[in-house]
């Protein structure tokens, strides 16, 4: 790593929290199709966000991902009960910490490195699984995009870490989980370590992350350095 002092981490929801569970939900109720929607249902909440957001038609994660479920099942030919449905959408608010995920705050805290996260999940979504997982005394604060009617990557919304840290961008780490957050992290100027669990290669994007790791414990490496 470059020499840096980072004084904070912004993390996004899901290198904390791991959403495998929902899409095994998804193939449970839906078997063998379970891989199709799941996919059907992730491009269409994230592609969601974004029209609205570009378009100034805005809507919160959870009611875009409600509308990108019922579009998948749709697309799928589907059917699928009420019941069924919040079921799906209640996966979202019992989301638990990847294995590695306490040591390293741990180890973030003894560094006395403030955390907070900076997701697109509304607040009351991050706080309710933040107290289900046992991880809350661990962060600093909770900052969705939402209080900036928003979503990432729109440097707004990144700006909302500088806002609330009162920190320089480059004295804030930022935790990616996927690749395009990479890119926005990267494009607003936060030094951006990629928690990149799935094994993705870098998006064609222009940029690349400052740092890159499987696990959170290469994050701590990072932030040490």
């Amino acid at each position: 790593a470059q020499d840096r002092k980072i004084k904070a981490v912004a993390f996004d929801a899901f290198p904390v929290f791991d959403p495998r569970p929902i899409f095994a939900l998804v193939e449970e109720m839906f078997p063998g199709k379970g891989k199709a929607l799941s996919h059907a249902w992730r491009t269409r909440q994230f592609e969601y966000q974004w029209l609205r957001a570009l378009a100034g038609q805005y809507v919160d994660f959870w009611q875009a991902t409600e509308a990108g479920l019922l579009f998948a099942v749709k697309q799928l030919k589907l059917e699928m009960s009420r019941e069924q449905r919040e079921q799906l959408m209640n996966a979202y608010l019992n989301l638990k910490p990847w294995p590695d995920v306490v040591p390293a705050l741990k180890a973030l805290k003894a560094l006395n490195i403030r955390l907070v996260f900076l997701s697109n999940m509304t607040e009351k979504m991050l706080l309710i699984n933040m107290k289900n997982s046992g991880i809350a005394q661990y962060f600093d604060d909770v900052i969705s995009t939402d209080s900036a009617k928003t979503f990432k990557p729109a440097a707004s919304a990144y700006q909302l870490g500088v806002d609330r840290l009162n920190l320089k961008r480059e004295e804030i780490a930022f935790a990616a989980f996927a690749g395009w957050d990479v890119a926005g992290a990267k494009w607003f100027g936060y030094p951006t370590f990629w928690v990149n669990r799935a094994g993705f290669p870098d998006e064609e994007l222009g940029v690349k992350p400052d740092g890159m790791g499987k696990g959170l414990a290469q994050l701590v490496d990072f932030v040490r350095a």
